[in-house]
């Protein structure tokens, strides 16, 4: 049978990583002096990573990996990939660009990281990884130090980038988002700080695999992409896009897990589009819509109207309780350092910005103004519980 890896990101919590250690039937943990505490997952034998790495495999034996999903709420689930369906993004005949080196803001115990270390290993090319605790401007330096060409990360990864003082340390050829919507904003920026580069953002998730990739410098995705093509299959459903290929995992493990794949082969990815003319768009998750007395808002869709005003930085969309209508928009804002000093003129200017660009439920309450907004260790914004 199939040797089973289940990869433990880091920063979570220790009844996540004991949930994990359970559901994947983990029999041995392999780790480094910085990783679980001593008395995390008692009883279960552990071994050290070089020991490990020195050890080596007589044979060669097919694996099963465990990758935990990347979510913005609550405790991760586990999806069971093969490694065949891992790489299958990956055009491996294709030989690598002269001087690649690859990194990402993803730890590669993450899908997307993982994806990553993936490309630099079968390409083959080098690999500058990250560090969980390292703040944003020393990575900047370090991979700039490094000649990095080729770099992935999230939409707030980048947005966090770009408010650094560190990032003209960067030059890279080939920028890449995923794992967010990747609005005109962050992409426009992007193109602005690296006029050289190729500017990419792609559709992943731990759960749906790799879908496509964009290269157009829009945000969305043409409508040609719906339908079969190279062994995958996107279609939209009730506003939902659904994907079946052999790159999605399998199925989620636990004791009680729910099906992943439905009977015809597709997985709900539960992310929302809309058409327009001959692009998709993403509006986003399906369980993140927020009820105004009713009426459906979608937080990224608030957040794209807002990130385009001139000093706002990135911004987070969320519910606030209403006695009468169980909930309106609230709006927290990162400004830049350009955006003038007059608040309350500032945040009445953001919902004038928003009224004439969205229906009148979907115009924030209220704005308000703060230093940082919190990130998942995915690199996505928190979303609910925050």
């Amino acid at each position: 049978s199939a040797a089973r890896l289940a990869l433990v990101p880091p920063k979570l919590a220790p009844e996540h990583i004991a949930r994990i250690a359970s559901d994947s039937e983990a029999e041995i943990c392999v780790t480094d002096a910085e990783g679980l505490p001593p008395d995390s997952l008692p009883g279960l034998p552990r071994i050290d990573a070089a020991d490990a790495f020195r050890a080596g495999c007589e044979t060669s034996r097919e694996t099963e990996w465990a990758l935990a999903t990347s979510g913005t709420t609550g405790a991760p689930k586990l999806v069971a990939h093969t490694l065949e369906g891992l790489a299958g993004g990956i055009n491996t005949a294709a030989a690598p660009e002269p001087g690649t080196v690859w990194s990402t803001f993803y730890d590669i115990r993450r899908y997307g990281g993982l994806q990553v270390f993936l490309r630099a290993m079968l390409g083959p090319s080098s690999l500058v990884l990250s560090d969980a605790g390292e703040p944003v401007r020393d990575y900047l330096v370090r991979v700039g130090a490094a000649g990095v060409t080729h770099i992935l990360g999230t939409p707030s990864h980048w947005r966090l980038a770009l408010m650094s003082a560190a990032l003209d340390r960067l030059s890279p050829r080939y920028v890449r988002l995923s794992g967010e919507i990747a609005d005109q904003n962050i992409l426009d920026a992007l193109r602005d700080a690296f006029p050289e580069a190729r500017i990419a953002h792609a559709y992943a998730s731990t759960e749906g695999g790799v879908g496509f990739t964009v290269e157009d410098g829009q945000e969305g995705f043409p409508a040609a992409l719906i339908g079969t093509r190279a062994g995958i299959e996107i279609t939209v459903r009730e506003d939902s896009l659904f994907v079946r290929s052999g790159r999605t995992g399998r199925r989620y493990l636990g004791a009680a897990p729910e099906a992943l794949i439905a009977e015809d082969g597709f997985i709900d990815t539960g992310d929302l589009v809309e058409r327009r003319g001959e692009r998709y768009h993403f509006l986003g998750r399906r369980s993140g819509v927020i009820n105004v007395g009713g009426a459906k808002v979608q937080p990224e869709e608030v957040e794209t109207v807002i990130n385009v005003f001139p000093g706002v930085s990135m911004s987070r969309v969320r519910a606030r309780p209403n006695p009468i209508l169980g909930a309106v928009v609230e709006a927290e804002v990162v400004l830049r350092a350009d955006a003038g000093t007059d608040q309350a003129a500032l945040k009445k200017a953001i919902i004038a910005h928003c009224r004439p660009r969205l229906a009148g439920h979907k115009v924030p309450a209220s704005v308000k103004f703060v230093d940082t907004l919190p990130i998942t260790s995915g690199g996505k914004l928190v979303r609910r519980g925050a």
